[in-house]
């Protein structure tokens, strides 16, 4: 036989008790998402003026040097803690200190080409941005003197 205190949470077929713990869920999930959205607002970013650069013809043995220009786009200082390359013809070289909101900073690639061929480098870069590793490209062709 059931009793009346079964029924107390059930009205219009609707299980209340059960309701208000997919309400609570709800209200925490939501929550959740709101705050990782605002953390992810209140980080540092990387804007170049360009991700890719073509040398274009240059001399074996002499080595050839860009350099990229970022702007911290973030909210937060920019920190860069490593930049590495592919190979060891690629030397990048970066400032440890932190680049503050709006302010502008350099990464220099100097490339110096041993072999006579067409060359794509890629150099990454590890900092504490929203997109935390990031990638830019070098490439031309080394021409024998």
């Amino acid at each position: 036989m059931k009793t009346i205190n079964q029924y107390r949470y059930v009205i219009n077929g609707i299980n209340w008790k059960n309701m208000k713990k997919i309400i609570s869920v709800l209200v925490l999930a939501l929550t959740f998402m709101g705050l990782t959205s605002l953390t992810l607002q209140n980080k540092a970013e990387f804007k170049f003026e360009q991700e890719t650069h073509d040398f274009g013809k240059i001399a074996q043995g002499k080595p050839v040097s860009y350099e990229f220009k970022f702007t911290n786009t973030g909210t937060e200082p920019l920190i860069i803690s490593k930049v590495e390359s592919t190979c060891g013809c690629t030397v990048p070289e970066f400032t440890t200190a932190p680049v503050q909101p709006g302010a502008e900073g350099k990464i220099k690639v100097t490339f110096d080409a041993s072999a006579a061929s067409p060359f794509s480098k890629m150099v990454t870069i590890r900092s504490n941005a929203k997109t935390p590793v990031k990638a830019l490209y070098i490439k031309g062709v080394v021409q024998k003197n």
